[in-house]
C-alpha cells in the first residue's frame, strides 16, 4: 500500500453481529482476500484476553494479504499487537495524550461529525478523519447523520485524508462521488453480505471508479 490514502479506499469495518453465525476469521479473510485495503477490528463486545487473541489472529491474516490493520478504540492493544494504529471515537480519550502514548510511527484515526471536531482532531494530531454516519444504518440505530454539506465543508477545513463511513452500500456509494474522499468505510456492506467475497470484489471495483488507486483528488 503506498500511502495512508490508498489504503482507505475500501476500509472494512469488522462487525461480529452481523457475521452471526459463521466463522469469524473465515469471514473476515474473504474481505481481505477480496479487496479490502484497510481492516478495523471493531470487538464491542470481547474485553481483555479475548480481544487480545482475535486481535493476533486477526494481526496475522492482515500482513499475509498486505492490509493495514487497525483497532478500534484501545490504543494499547493496537500497540500490543502491532497493530498498524487506532481508530477512536469522540468520547474515547484525549486525541492528543493517545497520539503521545502512540508515538509517530501508529497511525491515529478520529471520529468526527463538524467541523469543529474535524479541525480539532487534526490539530492534535490524527492522521485521517472518519465522518458520519451518511446514511441510516443499523450498526448504530442512534447515528447523528453528517449532511452532505458538513462532509464538503469537512475535507475542505482539513489536509488529512477523510473516509465516510455510515450506512453506506453499494446502492448509495455514488452519492459520495465528487466529494474529494479518500474513501469509503463499510460495515454491514461487506460483513452483513451473504457472500462476503463477492460484495468486497464489487465494492473493490466502484472504489476504485469512484475514489481511484489514489483516492478522489
Amino acid at each position: 500500500m503506498s500511502s495512508l490514502r490508498d489504503a482507505l479506499r475500501l476500509y472494512a469495518v469488522t462487525d461480529r453481529a452481523a457475521i452471526g453465525e459463521r466463522d469469524f476469521d473465515t469471514i473476515v479473510e474473504e474481505a481481505l482476500s477480496n479487496g479490502a485495503t484497510m481492516l478495523q477490528l471493531r470487538e464491542k463486545r470481547l474485553s481483555g484476553s479475548d480481544f487480545s487473541r482475535t486481535a493476533e489472529k486477526i494481526r496475522k491474516l492482515c500482513l499475509h494479504y498486505h492490509v493495514p490493520l487497525i483497532v478500534n478504540d484501545d490504543a494499547a492493544l493496537a500497540v500490543d499487537c502491532d497493530a498498524v494504529g487506532v481508530h477512536i471515537g469522540q468520547d474515547d480519550g484525549d486525541v492528543r495524550q493517545i497520539r503521545a502514548f502512540l508515538g509517530p510511527d501508529k497511525i491515529l484515526g478520529v471520529s468526527a461529525c463538524t467541523v469543529e471536531e474535524a479541525i480539532a482532531a487534526e490539530k492534535a494530531g490524527a492522521d485521517y478523519l472518519g465522518v458520519g454516519a451518511m446514511f441510516p444504518t443499523a450498526t448504530k440505530r442512534d447515528a447523528r447523520i453528517v449532511p452532505m454539506e458538513e462532509l464538503e465543508k469537512i475535507v475542505a477545513a482539513v489536509a488529512i485524508p477523510v473516509v465516510a463511513i455510515g450506512g453506506i452500500t453499494a446502492q448509495n456509494l455514488a452519492l459520495l462521488e465528487g466529494k474529494h474522499l479518500a474513501g469509503a468505510a463499510f460495515v454491514s456492506a461487506i460483513f452483513g453480505a451473504g457472500d462476503v467475497g463477492a460484495a468486497t470484489r464489487e465494492l473493490d471495483g466502484l472504489t476504485r471508479r469512484i475514489f481511484g488507486a489514489g483516492g478522489d483528488v
